[in-house]
């Protein structure tokens, strides 16, 4: 169990460290060329994102989860479904490229068609790679997957920003994404040395599809209501108002999403090792719903709270439209790696069937939050995102609970006091950005330094166990870094 918890901390370091300085990188890539272009041609890259992100769902087919979830996997369950992700990459493609002047016309944008088939690349590139991050995920070496995602981001960064400036506007957005695709997919197989098996195991298809077909569908039905969003901001309004929707959406998945991807990637392999275990699978995951919410919850009503000053400072007076959309946003997506360490314990108790029952029940109650957005504006839209995430918390929590003997009372009352303990550095540095008289800069220095003040001081004074819990992991860590130095 010791091994185990030395993997689990090492994992969740080393996945942080790839989400948050992956992330920071693009943040700052980002950053410049929200700088060098204009929020139209961000919007164009906006419009195509529903049909990227519905396409790599069929690629994967839920297969990645099914494989980590399988303890004893074998070459014929790996070379199966790399053959089948191949063959669904190109197929894609194929798909893609050919719908990409009925794309055009439909937003009316008739450059996109050159934008998808070129994009669409990237479908095959990744098709390549997955059974390699799996085989990564299921050592729990998060360690590699860090080194050649922040290469591959730091790289196809350098590109971007030099083509931006270079005047190639959209398509320097573009070029990214096939870049850092492509160098990811390199290193993978460099690094990483796995080969697959010219093998198409008919039997490991049918088993590992059994339980990743729900996931497919749960996964489709997700990645349509995350991006259709951008599909009717595109369709009704305008490119424009879809940039400052998606500047404002990158800004809130700095810590959501990738806070909830941290979690989900690697809470699930170490979860399923615990899965015949149920008092050990309750305490690890009373222990990561806590600690991972203090973080979020400190994060996002921070960002809500400094969201005017940090726009203007990082991305200048242009993108001023996007700071309601930000804010609201933070709201929206505060509950989100909630979400996904419930629908995680789903998948780790092989409940795909409620996963995907789950799924439907949420898009259906989306609808009229979508007819919200088409009727009464994004700002209506944002609002009803708001709502339906309490409503999936509560759907979420209540099987996840009952699964393991964690209802979802019993989750609020333990993380009611990092919520309470967010909210009241939030309103503080809310009010310290309406009371200073400086500059954007200052500003948005004065009400970091005094949330983050705020913070240590009330933890370290009423000795708030989650904080210590993460406080301990951090100086222990330092210290094995420094004594390795010596």
């Amino acid at each position: 169990m010791s091994s185990l918890k030395q993997k689990t901390v090492s994992g969740f370091t080393w996945s942080f460290i790839d989400n948050f300085a992956n992330q920071g990188i693009q943040f700052i890539v980002g950053i410049i060329l929200a700088r060098l272009l204009t929020p139209d041609e961000f919007g164009l890259i906006g419009m195509i994102t529903i049909f990227i992100a519905i396409s790599q769902s069929f690629i994967d087919s839920g297969f990645s989860s099914a494989l980590i979830r399988k303890n004893n996997c074998n070459e014929n369950d790996y070379s199966t479904v790399f053959l089948y992700n191949l063959g669904a990459g190109l197929i894609l493609y194929l798909i893609l490229f050919f719908l990409a002047e009925p794309i055009g016309i439909f937003y009316n944008q008739p450059v996109l068609k050159i934008l998808i088939r070129v994009l669409g690349l990237t479908l095959i590139i990744r098709s390549f790679t997955i059974i390699q991050s799996v085989l990564l995920t299921k050592r729990l070496d998060f360690k590699l997957q860090a080194k050649i995602s922040i290469l591959s981001t730091f790289i196809s960064g350098a590109i971007g920003i030099i083509m931006a400036y270079a005047g190639y506007g959209v398509w320097s957005l573009v070029i990214r994404s096939v870049t850092s695709a492509f160098l990811a997919s390199l290193l993978l197989w460099l690094w990483n040395k796995w080969k697959p098996l010219l093998i198409f195991s008919k039997s490991s298809f049918k088993e590992l599809f059994g339980f990743g077909s729900k996931l497919l569908l749960s996964g489709l039905l997700d990645t349509i209501y995350n991006n259709i969003y951008y599909l009717i901001i595109g369709k009704f309004f305008s490119a424009k108002e879809l940039g400052y929707f998606t500047r404002a959406d990158i800004f809130k998945d700095m810590p959501s999403k990738n806070i909830s991807g941290v979690v989900s990637r690697v809470s699930y392999p170490v979860l399923s090792k615990l899965q015949d275990d149920k008092e050990a699978l309750k305490s690890g995951y009373r222990r990561l719903i806590r600690s991972v919410m203090f973080i979020t919850f400190i994060l996002m009503m921070g960002m809500a709270a400094v969201a005017e000053p940090l726009i203007i400072s990082l991305i200048g007076y242009k993108w001023l439209p996007s700071v309601v959309y930000l804010q609201m946003l933070c709201f929206a997506g505060m509950l989100y790696p909630l979400h996904a360490l419930n629908l995680n314990m789903l998948n780790v108790q092989g409940r795909s069937d409620l996963f995907l029952k789950l799924e439907i029940i949420k898009k259906i109650i989306a609808v009229p939050v979508i007819m919200a957005g088409i009727f009464w504006g994004i700002k209506a839209m944002i609002g009803g995102m708001i709502i339906l995430s309490f409503i999936a918390y509560y759907l979420n929590s209540y099987y996840s609970g009952r699964l393991i003997d964690y209802p979802m009372k019993e989750q609020i009352l333990d993380i009611l006091p990092s919520f309470l303990i967010a909210v009241l550095m939030g309103l503080i540095v809310y009010f310290t950005g309406i009371i200073l008289q400086t500059g954007n800069i200052l500003k948005l220095l004065i009400q970091l330094a005094t949330g983050s003040l705020i913070v240590f001081v009330i933890c370290e004074i009423i000795k708030f166990g989650d904080y210590l819990y993460i406080k301990e992991i951090v100086i222990d860590k330092i210290k094995i870094y420094f004594n390795g130095r010596k």
